[in-house]
């Protein structure tokens, strides 16, 4: 879910959000292909995958936006986040963030889209 007023500066916000959740999907799969490669060609590789990386969260911090990972944080119900396997679980279950599918997206007055995420149960 994406806030948007319709006026034109919320569109261009829009745009570099949905700009945003691509390039970070895109890392996460660029960043799997890289750990099958062997380490001595892996290092170049993951070394343009960080550049890459600080320079959205550059663009996006010079915006007044931020990317939120949640992943291995016990899940609230509160978070900014929808959980598509929630109805795996009882009630009384304490889940882990599994897995991002999106991340959620903050701006300097609050939450601007939210995320995706899968839940793993804790066993205590």
């Amino acid at each position: 879910m994406i806030i948007d007023d319709g006026n034109p500066t919320d569109q261009l916000e829009r745009s570099l959000i949905d700009m945003a959740v691509e390039s970070w999907r895109f890392s996460r799969l660029f960043a799997r292909v890289v750990n099958k490669l062997d380490a001595g060609e892996a290092g170049r590789y993951v070394n343009q995958l960080r550049y890459f990386q600080r320079k959205v969260e550059e663009t996006l911090d010079e915006n007044g936006l931020k990317l939120v990972n949640v992943e291995g944080l016990q899940f609230d119900p509160g978070m900014a986040a929808s959980a598509i396997n929630i109805e795996d679980f009882e009630p009384d279950d304490t889940l882990l963030v599994d897995q991002m599918l999106e991340p959620i997206i903050m701006g300097a007055d609050g939450l601007k889209k939210s995320g995706t995420v899968t839940l793993r149960k804790v066993h205590l």
